[in-house]
């Protein structure tokens, strides 16, 4: 079932304990396992069986390119003032999408389409329009398909957005990140309230079945009271979603933080009382606690999947397509199908390169055991619901649970007696504070875990 959290008990000193670097698991095993050895005829192997599944298929496409660099982003972006940058870009990915779509069955049906990037109103409405013409003529969408995008509300208009939602893109979402303009300058995304209030009220104008909005918690000269105002103007606009994100500051990664002051972070303690009284807040304002941290109305398709116990995970976030296979296209972008994950080039050379040779842009990748699926389900149950049925998993991989997870179920008592789960013969249900810490529940079946370079943000 759904719940709110209008009453957490928040035992910092028990979030403390538990704040240690964990994957994010958008998938399992996580995208640090994915090795270059693996190559496009594995792909292209794994896509004829996928095919023989006859699985309706998510398509994503990467835009990689920004006008200015975000000094907090993550993202694999390409900064450029120069958009003729883009001109080459939009080929190759017609391309790709044509080489690809010959691969696949046209009796599979695309139930979701999703735009990242990047910022993908970088382009103008001719290459939109190229790309999106692209797409329909070499799939076959589903009549009620999702198609969303995310955009840069800094660069866009009321005329654009209109055209996106003629064209065919039903939903949309845009980074606020903070409404405070000395967090804004610290980041390099300076957007004036009145900016943010026009893009969503067009939004609406244009009809979009669901509006998203991205908030970032932990940034450069938030304070509680500070976030407090944010997350009040946010209610103001009234998205459908909500995303809250911890930011995770990893400069050795990603160069563009090194321009974020370290000192005027937000100290540890205060991103507690942050997120505490984001989530009062939100959840008194009639918001749906989905996830780690996603928010949703009652009649978003979100909290319906979740109610139903139908949500999944995948590279994009939480989906309510979960049991779809995913094709990716554009640099960096990341495939997935029931047993292969798959990651093209990331540097446009590569790339253009392996399309000029009419082969798969593909980078690295991973061929998944039968012990990973079996845990991949275990993981992605943990991540999506707020329990995990025992009895549902040895029936469909033929085990004793408690048997085969023996020293996983050791260390989840553990964890039952901190308060994060409770253990039952049939269940491992996750409890309200779990929630917060479900990324430390999910750890526990991660057989990676041990082999796994250091490098990840931290739970909370």
């Amino acid at each position: 079932m759904v719940f709110q959290l209008p009453g957490v008990k928040f035992d910092l000193e028990l979030i403390k304990k538990y704040d240690t670097p964990t994957p994010r698991y958008t998938s399992y095993p996580p995208a640090t396992e994915l090795i270059e050895s693996f190559n496009q005829e594995e792909f292209r192997d794994a896509i004829a069986l996928s095919n023989h599944r006859k699985t309706p298929l998510s398509l994503y496409f990467h835009i990689p390119f920004c006008q200015s660099a975000c000094y907090y982003c993550g993202c694999n972006i390409i900064v450029s003032g120069n958009k003729n940058i883009a001109i080459p870009y939009v080929e190759y990915l017609g391309r790709e999408i044509q080489q690809t779509a010959k691969l696949i069955s046209s009796e599979r049906p695309v139930v979701q389409i999703h735009w990242g990037g990047g910022t993908p109103n970088y382009l103008n409405t001719e290459q939109i329009e190229k790309i999106w013409k692209n797409i329909t003529s070499n799939f076959t969408i589903h009549p009620n398909a999702e198609v969303s995008i995310e955009v840069n509300p800094r660069y866009i208009d009321r005329d654009y957005l209109f055209f996106l939602r003629e064209l065919g893109f039903n939903r949309i979402s845009f980074g606020l990140q903070d409404f405070d303009p000395k967090v804004q300058l610290a980041i390099n995304r300076v957007q004036p309230d009145e900016m943010l209030f026009d893009v969503m009220s067009w939004m609406k104008e244009a009809g979009f079945e669901s509006i998203n909005v991205d908030l970032i918690y932990g940034l450069p000269h938030q304070t509680l009271k500070s976030f407090q105002r944010t997350i009040q103007k946010t209610i103001e606009l009234d998205p459908d979603r909500i995303a809250v994100f911890n930011f995770a500051y990893i400069p050795w990664v990603k160069a563009v933080q090194k321009n974020i002051d370290e000192d005027a972070l937000t100290p540890p303690q205060e991103k507690l009382e942050i997120l505490q009284m984001t989530i009062e807040e939100l959840t008194k304002s009639k918001y749906l606690f989905i996830g780690m941290d996603h928010f949703a109305k009652p009649e978003d398709e979100l909290a319906t999947a979740q109610n139903e116990g139908s949500l999944q995970r995948n590279f994009q976030g939480y989906t309510t397509h979960g049991q779809s296979e995913l094709l990716g296209f554009g640099v960096t972008s990341v495939s997935m199908l029931h047993d292969v994950y798959a990651q093209n080039h990331k540097q446009l050379k590569d790339y253009y390169q392996a399309i000029d040779a009419e082969i798969l842009p593909t980078y690295k990748g991973y061929k998944l055991n039968q012990e990973d699926i079996l845990r991949r389900d275990v993981v992605m149950g943990i991540m999506s619901s707020t329990r995990v049925d025992k009895q549902e998993i040895e029936q469909k991989y033929l085990i004793d649970f408690n048997q085969y997870f023996a020293l996983e179920m050791q260390e989840l008592k553990l964890l039952e007696a901190d308060g994060l789960v409770k253990l039952s013969n049939q269940f491992i249900t996750i409890t309200e504070i779990g929630r917060l810490l479900v990324r430390n529940i999910a750890v526990i079946f991660d057989a990676h875990k041990l082999t796994r370079e250091r490098k990840l943000s931290r739970a909370i």
